[in-house]
C-alpha cells in the first residue's frame, strides 16, 4: 500500500505502473499464441492504455487555478523531464520522423539536430527566466513584460496559429493509428482520437496532463525501443544497433545499386494514391545542399524555443534552478528515442530490400508480395501500394510505394515480429500523439481563457467560471482540430514543421529580447509579432502557389523570413519609440537573477 503524499511516492507509483504495463504486454503475447486475432490485440492495446490515461486524468481533476494552469508548480525535476519529453515527442517524432529519414535520407536528420539543439536555446535563453517571472502562459509573460493588452492579444494570435497547426497533425496521427488498430474509417477515427485526448486534460488541466504525460512517456519509449532492438538482433545488426548504423546504411546503398532504379514517369505516378511515396525516394535528398540542412535545423531550433506548450512545462517546476535541471532531463529522455529513429528507418528499409532476408520483397513476383498479410492490411488502410510499371511481373525498386507514417507502424509486421509488438507500437504512437495534443490544446485554451477572457474581457470572473470557460474552449478547439485533420490538407511531418516556423516567425525574438534587451518595448513587440507572422505566412503561401522563393528558403523554412522581419521591425520600432519605464527595466533585471521570489508573485 502506498502511503504519504502523491508527489513523494512518484517513483513507486510509476514503477508499479511500468511493471503492470509489462505484465499486460506478456499477457497479450500469451493471448496471441493462444489464437487471439490481430484486430482484437490492437483493440486491447489501444483501449487499455487510453483507459489508464483517462483514469489518471479523472483522478487529477481539480478546481484550483494553480493546479489547473501550472500543476501547482510542484512537479519534480525528473518527472517534469519525462512529461516534457512526452509533450515534445509527438506523433511526428514517433510516427513520421523515421518515415522522413527513410524517404529523404540525411536531409531529414536536420530535424533531429534542430529539435534536440533547440533545448540548448531553451535552457540558456528562456526556460529559467520565464519560470522566474512566475507566469501561467507565454502570452502572460508577453503581456506583463511589454505592458498593455495589445501585446498580449498578439501573442495569443501567434500562439493559436502555431499550436493549432501543430495539434491538427497530432489528431491526424491519433486518427491514423486508431483507424488501423480499430479498423474504422480515418474520418471517424480522428474524433475517437479527439475523445481520448479530451478525457486526459479536460478535468485536471496541467496537473492531469502532467501525470498523464509521464505515463504516456513510459509507454511510448518501451514501444519504440523494443522493436528496434528485436529487429536489429533478428537481422544480424547486433542487439544494440546504434553503433552499426554506418555499416547498415552502406549495405542499403550497395543493394540499391545492385537492383538499379528506373525513374517513374509522370503518367505512372498518376496511378499512385495521394500521400504515398516511392521506396527509393531516400536518394532524392542525398544531394541536398548544406544550406538546406542548416536552415531546416535552425528553424527547428528557434521553433523549439518559441513553442508555447514547451515553455509551459517549465512553469510547473518548484524553482528556477529546477526548471534549468528539468531541461537537461528532457534532453536525456528525448535522446532515448531520437537516437533510435535513424536506426529504425534503416532496419525497415533493409528488411524490405535485402534478398538474403526472409522479409525482403524486391525481386519477388508482384502477385506473391500482394498476397502477404501485412501488405494486404496496410494496402486496405491506403498506406501501401504496388504497381507493375515495368510490366515484367517482378517487384522492382520503383514499384513499391508506402506512406511515410506507415514506416514505424508497419515495420514490426514487415520484419516478421509477433503481432503483439505491432499492437505495442500502435499504443506507443497513440501515446506520443495524445501527449503532445494534450499540451497543445491546453496551451491554446489556457491562453484564450486566461489572457483574453480573464485578463481583458472579465477581470472579475470567479475561479469556477474561469475554469468552465477554459474547459469549454478545450472542447471547441479540439473539435475544430479534428475537423481540419480529417481533411488531410498536409501530412503529419509537414504540419509539424510549419508549426515550428509559425512560432519562430512571431514569438522567438519577442521572447528572447523580452528577457535580454531592456530597451525592447510594447510597440516593438507588437510590430515584431504581427509583421513576423504575416511575412512568414505570406512567404509560405507564395512558395506553395509556385513562387520561386529566394535565399534557398523553402516552404519548410519560411520561419527564417518571418523571424528576420520580426527582429528588424522589433528593433527599429523599439528604438523609434519611447523606452520602457524604470519599473519595467528593473523587472527585466530581476528576471535574470536565478534565485529569489518570482516576479509576478501572487498577482494571478
Amino acid at each position: 500500500m502506498i502511503k504519504g503524499k502523491f508527489i513523494d511516492n512518484l517513483p513507486k507509483v510509476y514503477g508499479i505502473y511500468t511493471g503492470g504495463f509489462l505484465v499486460f504486454i506478456i499477457l497479450m503475447a500469451i493471448a496471441e499464441s493462444a489464437g487471439m486475432s490481430a484486430k482484437l490485440i490492437g483493440i486491447f492495446f489501444v483501449a487499455f492504455t487510453v483507459g489508464i490515461y483517462a483514469l489518471i486524468g479523472y483522478l487529477s481533476r481539480t478546481l484550483q487555478l494553480d493546479a489547473y494552469y501550472v500543476a501547482g508548480r510542484q512537479v519534480p525535476t525528473v518527472f517534469n523531464g519525462m512529461a516534457t519529453a512526452a509533450d515534445w515527442m509527438s506523433g511526428a517524432s514517433f510516427v513520421a520522423m523515421a518515415g522522413g529519414i527513410y524517404f529523404k535520407g540525411y536531409g531529414y536528420m536536420a530535424l533531429l539536430v534542430g529539435w534536440t539543439g533547440g533545448y540548448v536555446l531553451v535552457a540558456s535563453l528562456l526556460a529559467p527566466y520565464l519560470r522566474k517571472f512566475g507566469c501561467y502562459t507565454v502570452p502572460d509573460f508577453i503581456g506583463t513584460r511589454y505592458g498593455g493588452n495589445l501585446a498580449r492579444v498578439c501573442a495569443v494570435i501567434v500562439l493559436t496559429v502555431a499550436s493549432f497547426t501543430y495539434v491538427t497533425a497530432q489528431i491526424n496521427a491519433t486518427g491514423t493509428i486508431a483507424s488501423v488498430a480499430l479498423d474504422i474509417p480515418f474520418g471517424i477515427a480522428v474524433y475517437v482520437g479527439l475523445a481520448s485526448i479530451l478525457i486526459c486534460s479536460m478535468l485536471g488541466g496541467m496537473r492531469a496532463v502532467t501525470w498523464t504525460q509521464v505515463a504516456q512517456y513510459i509507454v511510448l519509449i518501451i514501444a519504440y525501443l523494443i522493436p528496434v532492438f528485436w529487429i536489429s538482433n533478428k537481422l544480424g545488426a547486433g542487439f544494440f544497433p546504434h553503433f552499426m548504423l554506418a555499416d547498415e546504411v552502406a549495405r542499403i546503398a550497395e543493394l540499391e545499386q545492385q537492383f538499379g532504379f528506373v525513374k517513374n514517369s509522370a503518367a505512372d505516378l498518376k496511378t499512385v494514391p495521394k500521400g504515398l511515396a516511392g521506396i527509393t525516394k531516400a536518394h532524392s535528398a542525398v544531394n541536398a545542399t548544406p544550406w538546406a540542412f542548416i536552415s531546416l535545423a535552425v528553424c527547428m531550433m528557434a521553433g523549439t524555443a518559441s513553442l508555447p506548450h514547451v515553455m509551459m512545462r517549465y512553469f510547473t517546476t518548484p524553482s528556477v534552478k529546477s526548471a534549468r535541471r528539468s531541461v537537461g532531463w528532457s534532453l536525456f529522455f528525448i535522446f532515448l528515442l531520437y537516437s533510435s529513429a535513424p536506426m529504425l528507418a534503416t532496419l525497415s528499409k533493409l528488411s524490405l530490400i535485402d534478398p538474403n532476408l526472409a522479409t525482403g520483397i524486391i525481386g519477388k513476383s508482384i502477385s506473391e508480395v500482394q498476397s502477404i498479410d501485412w501488405y494486404q492490411n496496410w494496402n486496405q488502410a491506403n498506406l501501401m501500394f504496388i504497381s507493375d510499371f515495368n510490366g515484367n511481373g517482378t517487384l522492382e525498386l520503383n514499384e513499391f510505394f508506402m506512406g511515410g507514417k506507415a514506416v514505424v507502424l508497419a515495420t514490426p509486421e514487415i520484419a516478421g515480429l509477433p503481432y503483439v509488438i505491432s499492437g505495442l507500437v500502435a499504443a506507443g504512437g497513440m501515446a506520443a500523439a495524445m501527449s503532445t495534443a494534450d499540451g497543445l490544446v491546453l496551451a491554446i485554451a489556457n491562453a484564450l481563457s486566461h489572457d483574453l477572457y480573464y485578463k481583458i474581457i472579465d477581470p472579475k470572473a470567479e475561479t469556477a467560471k474561469r475554469l468552465i470557460v477554459a474547459r469549454v474552449l478545450l472542447v471547441i478547439i479540439g473539435f475544430a482540430g479534428a475537423t481540419i485533420a480529417a481533411l488531410e490538407i498536409q501530412g503529419i511531418l509537414g504540419s509539424v514543421i510549419w508549426a515550428f516556423d509559425f512560432a519562430m516567425s512571431g514569438l522567438f525574438f519577442p521572447l528572447v529580447l523580452g528577457v535580454w534587451w531592456k530597451r525592447a518595448n510594447a510597440p516593438g513587440a507588437v510590430a515584431g509579432m504581427l509583421l513576423g507572422l504575416i511575412s512568414g505566412t505570406a512567404y509560405l503561401v507564395w512558395v506553395r502557389n509556385g513562387g520561386a522563393g529566394f535565399w534557398g528558403v523553402t516552404q519548410l523554412t519560411f520561419g527564417i523570413v518571418g523571424s528576420l522581419v520580426s527582429l528588424v521591425s522589433m528593433v527599429v520600432v523599439s528604438l523609434m519609440t519611447k523606452a520602457p519605464d524604470a519599473a519595467t527595466q528593473k523587472m527585466v533585471d530581476e528576471v535574470r537573477v536565478p534565485s529569489g521570489r518570482t516576479v509576478l508573485g501572487k498577482q494571478h
